[in-house]
């Protein structure tokens, strides 16, 4: 039998673990955080428009996260931007100290059973986007026609990059789907090259377009009717276009519609920004709640802005109902989906 002294000796350790443990698990976010740096992992390269976005957030997020921690990004691309991805759900540390900014087709990726797939997007712990946005099907005044039902009656020739882009599977889904009689040539470099061969008349329009993009680059072309959108992809209407219909608005059945939101789930999950999993509830709340403040801040706003970055933020609660909605979609409905998000070779210009 352990002696008495022995016995004191030991409670005595245990008492100062526990004292040592106890104030650790009862930090508020705001003790937890100061003095820490937060670093959030970006899926893309340095320098594009996904980048500046996430060094745009973490300018004004450090002053939104309790303890005011600083806050640094760390660019983390490759493959399709899984790297990053599959990193913040399998190695990043779930104390709050890491967070991400992904593309927004990693669900739909994950649920059509994408390749290099390491990662469960419904465990992540999501805390907002700043959202993009509605693209949209534009067509030139001289295509003939004024509405998708027109172009189940008559050819439209749009402008496309690739058959895996924006600029082809939109409009490709309404021709598996509607009966649409879209014709996509492929082989332009960019949206720019797309727009001259509109101008040119080698094409009558492009799918995939940025609406905001279009107003800012060719508002002329918008203010006299030569260019107008058929259809907008997004979550709202656009309120300079109340009239023009959203993409799973169009006249379809409930299956084609369930299919067409699928398909419209990234434009509708915008820029999403999140924590790993497991990282403890009243940080994640915390981080929410910093990064909707942040998103409400009038000159991080007014800087956007200036920056040409899009702000259409979308709150957690938002972002994860578009998240769980891919995440149930039945498996029937995707395997109709995965032929028109993996389409074959289209004509080439």
């Amino acid at each position: 039998m352990a002696s008495r002294a022995s016995c004191l000796a030991a409670a005595a350790v245990m008492a100062a673990c526990a004292a040592i443990s106890l104030p650790a698990l009862a930090q508020t976010p705001a003790e937890f955080f100061a003095g820490k740096t937060v670093t959030l992992i970006c899926s893309a390269d340095a320098g594009g428009a996904v980048d500046l976005n996430a060094r745009h957030v973490a300018k004004y997020l450090a002053r939104y996260i309790p303890g005011s921690p600083s806050v640094v990004v760390r660019n983390m691309p490759g493959a399709g931007h899984l790297v990053g991805t599959n990193f913040l759900y399998n190695q990043a540390p779930r104390d709050g100290t890491t967070i991400g900014t992904v593309i927004n087709a990693m669900p739909l990726h994950q649920v059509t059973g994408g390749q290099g797939t390491r990662f469960d997007a419904a465990k992540f712990n999501w805390l907002g986007s700043t959202g993009v946005s509605n693209l949209t099907i534009m067509v030139w005044h001289q295509a003939g026609v004024k509405s998708i039902e027109d172009v189940k009656r008559k050819e439209v020739v749009l402008g496309a990059t690739g058959v895996s882009s924006g600029t082809y599977v939109y409009a490709y889904g309404l021709n598996q789907l509607l009966g649409t009689r879209f014709r996509m040539v492929t082989g332009y470099k960019g949206i720019t090259d797309i727009d001259l061969a509109i101008e040119r008349g080698e094409v009558q329009g492009r799918s995939g377009a940025s609406l905001s993009g279009v107003i800012k680059e060719h508002a002329e072309w918008l203010k006299s009717g030569k260019l107008f959108p058929l259809v907008q992809i997004g979550i709202a209407r656009d309120k300079l276009y109340p009239d023009v219909p959203l993409y799973h608005e169009l006249e379809a059945t409930d299956e084609q519609r369930q299919i067409l939101k699928l398909l419209a789930s990234p434009v509708l999950i915008g820029r999403p920004y999140l924590a790993p999993p497991d990282t403890p509830v009243d940080r994640v709340a915390a981080l929410r709640k910093a990064f909707w403040d942040t998103m409400q801040d009038q000159k991080f706003l007014a800087e956007a802005e200036s920056f040409a970055l899009e702000i259409n933020p979308l709150d957690a609660a938002g972002l994860i109902k578009v998240i769980e909605e891919t995440m149930r979609t039945p498996p029937e409905l995707l395997a109709k989906a995965k032929p028109i998000l993996q389409p074959g070779e289209a004509p080439k210009k």
